[in-house]
Protein backbone atom coordinates (compact mmCIF):
# COMPACT_ATOMS: atom_id res chain seq x y z
CA UNK A 1 0.00 0.00 0.00
CA UNK A 2 1.36 3.31 -0.74
CA UNK A 3 1.43 6.50 1.25
CA UNK A 4 -1.06 8.71 -0.21
CA UNK A 5 -1.37 12.14 -0.57
CA UNK A 6 -4.02 14.71 -0.42
CA UNK A 7 -3.81 15.62 -3.93
CA UNK A 8 -1.35 13.52 -7.15
CA UNK A 9 0.18 14.69 -10.02
CA UNK A 10 -1.27 13.17 -13.22
CA UNK A 11 -0.60 14.01 -16.68
CA UNK A 12 -3.06 15.83 -17.94
CA UNK A 13 -5.95 13.87 -19.76
CA UNK A 14 -6.03 15.98 -22.75
CA UNK A 15 -2.75 15.62 -24.87
CA UNK A 16 -3.22 18.67 -26.61
CA UNK A 17 -2.71 20.62 -23.06
CA UNK A 18 0.53 20.73 -21.56
CA UNK A 19 1.19 20.01 -17.89
CA UNK A 20 -0.26 18.25 -15.57
CA UNK A 21 -3.64 18.28 -13.59
CA UNK A 22 -4.31 17.17 -9.93
CA UNK A 23 -6.62 14.01 -8.63
CA UNK A 24 -8.07 14.30 -5.22
CA UNK A 25 -6.57 11.11 -3.40
CA UNK A 26 -7.98 9.23 0.32
CA UNK A 27 -5.13 9.94 2.99
CA UNK A 28 -7.47 7.82 5.81
CA UNK A 29 -8.07 4.91 3.13
CA UNK A 30 -4.21 3.71 2.06
CA UNK A 31 -5.43 2.07 -0.73
CA UNK A 32 -5.55 2.46 -4.43
CA UNK A 33 -8.76 2.83 -7.17
CA UNK A 34 -10.07 -0.84 -7.48
CA UNK A 35 -9.06 -2.25 -4.14
CA UNK A 36 -12.44 -1.99 -2.74
CA UNK A 37 -15.31 -2.72 -4.56
CA UNK A 38 -18.36 -1.05 -6.29
CA UNK A 39 -20.75 -2.28 -2.92
CA UNK A 40 -19.48 -1.78 -0.12
CA UNK A 41 -21.29 -2.17 3.81
CA UNK A 42 -20.28 0.32 6.42
CA UNK A 43 -20.30 -1.09 9.81
CA UNK A 44 -19.24 1.49 12.67
CA UNK A 45 -17.33 -0.95 14.67
CA UNK A 46 -13.78 -1.73 12.90
CA UNK A 47 -13.66 -5.30 14.38
CA UNK A 48 -17.17 -5.89 13.28
CA UNK A 49 -16.05 -5.34 9.49
CA UNK A 50 -13.30 -7.52 10.11
CA UNK A 51 -15.98 -9.80 11.46
CA UNK A 52 -18.08 -9.78 8.25
CA UNK A 53 -15.55 -10.08 6.36
CA UNK A 54 -13.76 -13.25 7.76
CA UNK A 55 -17.89 -14.66 8.15
CA UNK A 56 -19.26 -14.15 5.16
CA UNK A 57 -16.76 -13.19 2.01
CA UNK A 58 -14.44 -15.24 0.08
CA UNK A 59 -11.07 -14.44 -1.68
CA UNK A 60 -11.05 -12.12 1.38
CA UNK A 61 -8.14 -9.57 1.45
CA UNK A 62 -7.39 -6.50 3.81
CA UNK A 63 -7.17 -3.38 2.02
CA UNK A 64 -6.69 -0.81 5.21
CA UNK A 65 -5.80 -0.94 8.24
CA UNK A 66 -4.59 2.81 8.31
CA UNK A 67 -5.70 4.12 11.82
CA UNK A 68 -7.47 0.95 12.77
CA UNK A 69 -10.46 1.41 10.12
CA UNK A 70 -10.31 -1.75 8.91
CA UNK A 71 -11.42 -2.19 5.50
CA UNK A 72 -11.62 -5.86 3.17
CA UNK A 73 -12.60 -6.76 -0.27
CA UNK A 74 -13.75 -9.88 -1.22
CA UNK A 75 -16.54 -11.79 -2.76
CA UNK A 76 -20.20 -12.66 -1.66
CA UNK A 77 -22.48 -15.43 -3.90
CA UNK A 78 -19.45 -14.52 -6.25
CA UNK A 79 -20.27 -10.93 -6.72
CA UNK A 80 -17.81 -8.23 -5.36
CA UNK A 81 -18.37 -7.01 -2.14
CA UNK A 82 -15.94 -4.84 0.39
CA UNK A 83 -16.62 -4.05 3.97
CA UNK A 84 -15.31 -1.01 5.98
CA UNK A 85 -15.76 0.14 9.63
CA UNK A 86 -16.10 3.30 9.66
CA UNK A 87 -15.91 4.72 13.60
CA UNK A 88 -18.31 6.24 15.76
CA UNK A 89 -20.29 9.92 14.63
CA UNK A 90 -20.91 11.80 11.52
CA UNK A 91 -17.54 13.78 11.18
CA UNK A 92 -15.25 11.01 11.13
CA UNK A 93 -16.93 8.54 9.19
CA UNK A 94 -17.97 11.21 6.90
CA UNK A 95 -14.09 11.24 5.88
CA UNK A 96 -14.77 7.31 5.01
CA UNK A 97 -17.44 8.19 2.99
CA UNK A 98 -15.29 10.45 1.01
CA UNK A 99 -12.31 8.62 0.43
CA UNK A 100 -14.36 5.29 -0.93
CA UNK A 101 -16.15 7.28 -3.32
CA UNK A 102 -12.85 8.88 -4.22
CA UNK A 103 -11.74 5.00 -4.66
CA UNK A 104 -14.53 4.12 -6.94
CA UNK A 105 -17.31 2.57 -4.35
CA UNK A 106 -20.75 3.52 -5.68
CA UNK A 107 -23.21 1.85 -3.41
CA UNK A 108 -22.53 2.60 0.28
CA UNK A 109 -24.92 0.59 2.56
CA UNK A 110 -24.60 1.22 5.85
CA UNK A 111 -24.85 -1.56 8.62
CA UNK A 112 -25.09 -1.01 12.17
CA UNK A 113 -27.24 -0.94 15.73
CA UNK A 114 -29.61 1.35 17.17
CA UNK A 115 -31.39 2.49 19.96
CA UNK A 116 -35.25 1.81 19.56
CA UNK A 117 -37.44 4.79 19.97
CA UNK A 118 -40.73 3.03 19.80
CA UNK A 119 -42.59 1.32 22.66
CA UNK A 120 -43.79 -1.95 20.35
CA UNK A 121 -40.09 -2.64 19.24
CA UNK A 122 -38.27 -5.49 20.04
CA UNK A 123 -34.55 -6.05 20.65
CA UNK A 124 -32.66 -7.54 17.39
CA UNK A 125 -35.18 -6.03 15.54
CA UNK A 126 -34.40 -5.01 11.76
CA UNK A 127 -34.86 -1.24 10.42
CA UNK A 128 -34.58 -0.14 7.27
CA UNK A 129 -33.85 3.71 6.95
CA UNK A 130 -35.85 5.93 4.79
CA UNK A 131 -34.46 9.08 5.72
CA UNK A 132 -32.08 10.72 8.60
CA UNK A 133 -32.99 13.72 10.54
CA UNK A 134 -30.05 15.51 10.96
CA UNK A 135 -29.34 15.66 15.00
CA UNK A 136 -25.37 16.14 14.16
CA UNK A 137 -24.88 18.96 12.03
CA UNK A 138 -21.97 17.71 9.97
CA UNK A 139 -24.85 17.05 7.27
CA UNK A 140 -25.86 20.92 7.55
CA UNK A 141 -22.76 21.83 7.14
CA UNK A 142 -22.51 20.05 3.95
CA UNK A 143 -25.47 21.85 2.76
CA UNK A 144 -23.99 25.53 3.46
CA UNK A 145 -26.52 25.56 6.52
CA UNK A 146 -29.87 24.83 4.19
CA UNK A 147 -32.72 23.06 5.10
CA UNK A 148 -32.28 19.43 4.03
CA UNK A 149 -34.01 16.00 4.44
CA UNK A 150 -31.41 13.61 4.26
CA UNK A 151 -32.79 10.86 2.25
CA UNK A 152 -31.57 7.55 1.32
CA UNK A 153 -31.90 5.86 -2.06
CA UNK A 154 -34.68 4.30 -2.90
CA UNK A 155 -32.79 1.32 -4.63
CA UNK A 156 -31.33 0.68 -1.73
CA UNK A 157 -34.27 0.67 0.66
CA UNK A 158 -36.59 -1.38 -2.00
CA UNK A 159 -34.19 -4.03 -2.57
CA UNK A 160 -33.45 -4.26 1.23
CA UNK A 161 -37.27 -4.67 1.69
CA UNK A 162 -37.77 -7.03 -0.94
CA UNK A 163 -34.88 -9.28 0.21
CA UNK A 164 -36.17 -8.66 3.74
CA UNK A 165 -39.53 -10.56 2.96
CA UNK A 166 -38.02 -13.36 1.02
CA UNK A 167 -36.05 -14.02 3.31
CA UNK A 168 -38.83 -14.28 6.33
CA UNK A 169 -36.87 -11.60 8.54
CA UNK A 170 -39.44 -9.48 10.52
CA UNK A 171 -38.79 -5.50 9.59
CA UNK A 172 -39.83 -2.04 9.95
CA UNK A 173 -39.40 1.04 7.38
CA UNK A 174 -39.16 4.70 8.35
CA UNK A 175 -37.13 7.45 10.06
CA UNK A 176 -34.35 7.21 11.76
CA UNK A 177 -32.12 10.10 14.01
CA UNK A 178 -28.79 10.55 13.50
CA UNK A 179 -27.51 12.34 16.81
CA UNK A 180 -23.94 13.70 17.54
CA UNK A 181 -24.21 12.55 21.40
CA UNK A 182 -24.55 8.93 22.46
CA UNK A 183 -24.68 10.13 26.12
CA UNK A 184 -27.54 12.37 25.86
CA UNK A 185 -28.26 15.45 28.82
CA UNK A 186 -31.81 15.77 27.78
CA UNK A 187 -33.48 13.27 28.81
CA UNK A 188 -36.77 13.97 27.03
CA UNK A 189 -35.58 14.09 23.70
CA UNK A 190 -36.27 10.55 23.08
CA UNK A 191 -39.34 10.68 23.90
CA UNK A 192 -40.01 13.38 21.77
CA UNK A 193 -38.73 12.16 18.65
CA UNK A 194 -40.70 9.06 19.78
CA UNK A 195 -43.80 10.88 19.40
CA UNK A 196 -42.79 12.01 16.11
CA UNK A 197 -42.97 8.56 14.62
CA UNK A 198 -39.09 8.24 14.52
CA UNK A 199 -38.09 4.71 14.46
CA UNK A 200 -34.22 4.75 15.94
CA UNK A 201 -31.27 7.28 16.64
CA UNK A 202 -27.50 6.33 15.58
CA UNK A 203 -24.91 8.43 14.74
CA UNK A 204 -23.72 8.37 10.91
CA UNK A 205 -26.79 7.76 8.35
CA UNK A 206 -27.67 11.58 7.74
CA UNK A 207 -24.53 12.08 6.94
CA UNK A 208 -24.06 9.29 4.79
CA UNK A 209 -27.23 10.13 2.99
CA UNK A 210 -26.09 13.61 2.37
CA UNK A 211 -22.86 12.69 0.48
CA UNK A 212 -24.44 10.09 -1.52
CA UNK A 213 -26.63 12.77 -2.75
CA UNK A 214 -23.74 15.15 -3.47
CA UNK A 215 -21.62 13.00 -5.05
CA UNK A 216 -24.73 10.97 -7.23
CA UNK A 217 -23.75 7.30 -5.22
CA UNK A 218 -26.49 5.23 -3.94
CA UNK A 219 -26.63 5.01 -0.13
CA UNK A 220 -29.03 2.83 2.59
CA UNK A 221 -28.87 1.94 5.88
CA UNK A 222 -30.15 -1.01 7.75
CA UNK A 223 -30.23 -1.08 11.69
CA UNK A 224 -30.60 -3.72 14.36
CA UNK A 225 -31.63 -2.27 17.83
CA UNK A 226 -29.61 -3.26 20.40
CA UNK A 227 -30.81 -0.64 22.84
CA UNK A 228 -34.78 0.54 23.68
CA UNK A 229 -34.40 4.18 24.96
CA UNK A 230 -37.92 5.40 25.43
CA UNK A 231 -40.83 4.73 28.37
CA UNK A 232 -38.29 6.38 30.91
CA UNK A 233 -36.10 3.19 30.72
CA UNK A 234 -33.02 2.01 29.01
CA UNK A 235 -32.80 -1.91 28.27
CA UNK A 236 -29.84 -3.49 26.11
CA UNK A 237 -29.33 -7.02 23.91
CA UNK A 238 -27.88 -9.71 25.83
CA UNK A 239 -24.38 -10.58 23.49
CA UNK A 240 -25.69 -13.60 22.16
CA UNK A 241 -28.71 -11.87 20.70
CA UNK A 242 -27.10 -9.04 18.95
CA UNK A 243 -24.66 -11.23 17.68
CA UNK A 244 -27.29 -13.38 15.89
CA UNK A 245 -29.55 -10.33 14.92
CA UNK A 246 -26.34 -8.46 13.11
CA UNK A 247 -25.72 -11.52 11.26
CA UNK A 248 -29.35 -11.76 10.05
CA UNK A 249 -28.79 -8.03 9.03
CA UNK A 250 -25.35 -8.78 7.25
CA UNK A 251 -26.96 -11.75 4.86
CA UNK A 252 -29.67 -9.07 4.48
CA UNK A 253 -27.56 -6.22 3.16
CA UNK A 254 -24.83 -8.55 1.33
CA UNK A 255 -27.77 -9.40 -1.16
CA UNK A 256 -29.22 -5.81 -1.10
CA UNK A 257 -25.74 -3.99 -2.04
CA UNK A 258 -24.93 -6.49 -4.88
CA UNK A 259 -28.29 -6.93 -6.01
CA UNK A 260 -27.87 -6.59 -10.17
CA UNK A 261 -23.93 -6.35 -10.02
CA UNK A 262 -21.84 -8.95 -11.94
CA UNK A 263 -20.62 -11.28 -10.77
Amino acid sequence: MRTATLYERVPSATPEREGVVFRLVPIHLRAEPGDYAEACLLPGDPLRARYIAETYLDDVRQVNEERGLLGFSGTWKGKPVSVQGTGMGCPGATIVFEELIQLGVKRLLRVGTCGGLQPDQALGDLIVAISAVPADSTATHLVGGEPHCPTASWELVHEAVHVAKHSGEPFRVGPIVSSDLFYNPDEGQYERWSRRGILAVEMEAAALFTVGALRGVLSGCLLTVSDIVVAGEFVRISDDDLRQAVDRMTRIALDTATAGLDH
